[in-house]
């Protein structure tokens, strides 16, 4: 039974790491972690605002991860392992959801980017290139 506590365990490390990451704003938008709406990809600083006020609620499903899978480990028997290990997954997902949710406003409240004129790959101008 204790494979069965170590599943709200790492997934407790992994979500509170992404978490600490997020708040700490070391995320980036290329490598697939983080909050990854279309809110939040549109715009480097809409990525770092969404997760900053992801990575509150996200360190605290990373929490109830980590507390659960070890009061799985702590319980005397096989229903109360599965017991703690399920509500410890559980609460994870919910407040990481609602970290995600959080995270999503959050983006949406950062204005649009300001559209380059030009191509954006050289210096000609809002005329385009070639005009």
């Amino acid at each position: 039974m204790v494979v069965v506590a170590l599943i709200p365990l790492i997934g407790g490390l992994l979500v509170g790491v992404g978490g600490f990451l997020g708040w700490r704003g070391r995320l980036s938008r290329g490598r697939g972690t983080g909050v990854r709406t279309a809110a939040t990809l549109r715009s480097d600083e809409a990525f770092a605002v969404g997760n900053k006020v992801a990575g509150i609620p996200t360190m605290a499903a990373g929490a109830i991860g980590i507390a659960g899978g070890l009061a799985a480990i702590g319980m005397p028997t096989a229903l109360g392992t599965a017991l703690a290990a399920t509500l410890g997954v559980a609460g994870l997902l919910v407040l990481l959801a609602a970290g995600g949710v959080l995270g999503n406003r959050a983006a949406t409240a950062v204005p649009e980017p300001e559209p380059q004129g030009g191509c954006g790959g050289c210096c000609c101008g809002a005329g385009g290139c070639g005009g």
